[in-house]
């Protein structure tokens, strides 16, 4: 891995933790994952096993931390995990078209989608929790997609560009 690389990905989690912590919760204090939409990013530019691996730990961990979820530091780390590595195979699949803006926002809808399906599975069978998981799935993971979509839509393009004008070695270069 080279180290440049290592130094765009802890930006993009510290930033994705930066936005989490400040963003305010709804329906009771849940709130969406900026978290998972820097992972996304940043498996877009950095397509590769190694990469993945990490994004996903990192996010994870540090997802579970601050998470207002009781319980929610397991759940977290096996949604990240488990989200990274479908994303990837889609974005591996994909190739050069899952960099265009559209389709990586539509992977990203997507993949929120996967991620809350995976947390609050996981939170049911891992922690043993009694919650709704249609009712939490509608007022909370759908809002969320939509949330993470818009904010990857702003999001993405900048760093496209910003990344464009460094020496980067991203999937961005390659293509």
């Amino acid at each position: 891995m080279n180290t440049k690389n290592l130094v765009l990905m802890a930006l993009l989690v510290g930033v994705g933790a930066a936005l989490y912590i400040v963003i305010p919760g709804f329906n009771g204090g849940m709130k969406p994952d900026f978290m998972l939409t820097m992972m996304f990013i940043g498996i877009l530019l950095f397509p590769s096993v190694k990469e993945v691996f990490l994004l996903a730990v990192s996010t994870g961990i540090i997802s579970g931390l601050f998470s207002t979820f009781p319980g929610g530091f397991v759940p977290n780390i096996i949604d990240k995990f488990v989200t990274a590595f479908i994303f990837f195979a889609v974005v591996v699949l994909l190739k050069k078209t899952a960099q265009k803006v559209v389709v990586a926002a539509i992977l990203a809808g997507i993949g929120t989608i996967i991620s809350g399906s995976v947390f609050l599975g996981s939170a049911i069978l891992v922690i043993g929790a009694d919650i709704p998981f249609g009712a939490l799935f509608l007022t909370v993971v759908l809002p969320a997609v939509a949330i993470n979509i818009v904010a990857f839509i702003i999001i993405y393009p900048i760093i496209i560009s910003l990344v464009k004008r460094s020496k980067f070695k991203t999937a961005l270069n390659q293509a």
